[in-house]
């Protein structure tokens, strides 16, 4: 089942793309490579129910299980040792990523609490996406009633675009709320 998104970029926004930019050729359009969920459990690190408890969370967000990232040195400030796990990540692509940015744009985004939109300073020069959610309930997927630790996650949205305005049109023109300057 093709995700709405990913008609829509076929069918619409490939040729708006080509028709601003210039672009003789539709692969030297940008496109989504993959989306990047990213979650830091340093501060869990000795609740093991936490930790499990997030990594559950942000398989039920991506529908794809979640990598444990180990810290590659110890730094005793911040009481790490080398090899001890200090985040989760999900790495998407293909069909599950336009499905979770459809529900990111539809469904996530217009639940966080005070949201204006999506600051163009998210996008950096190489046209990619970096935001934060301050929590995981803005999701459908998670019921609140069942949550004990609430977390927040960065999502990382790489395109191939090669500048700022290209991937800011993009995103405007996949419908990515973002704000007017």
């Amino acid at each position: 089942m093709t995700s709405f998104l990913k008609e829509k970029y076929n069918k619409e926004v490939i040729a708006k793309l080509k028709e601003k930019f210039g672009a003789k050729n539709t692969m030297a359009v940008p496109k989504i490579l993959k989306v990047s969920l990213n979650s830091g459990i340093g501060k869990y690190l000795k609740e093991k129910d936490a930790i499990d408890e997030i990594a559950e969370n942000l398989k039920k967000i991506s529908g794809q299980k979640p990598v444990f990232a180990k810290s590659k040195k110890s730094i005793s400030g911040f009481k790490v040792r080398e090899g001890q796990e200090v985040g989760v990540s999900v790495t998407l692509r293909g069909e599950r990523m336009w499905h979770f940015l459809e529900r990111l744009i539809a469904s996530a985004l217009p639940r966080v609490r005070d949201f204006r939109g999506i600051d163009p300073k998210n996008v950096d020069q190489n046209g990619n996406l970096n935001m934060a959610l301050k929590e995981q309930f803005v999701f459908p997927e998670i019921v609140p009633e069942g949550v004990k630790t609430i977390f927040s996650f960065q999502v990382n949205v790489t395109t191939s675009a090669r500048t700022h305005e290209e991937g800011l049109e993009l995103f405007k023109l996949l419908g990515f709320p973002i704000k007017s300057e």
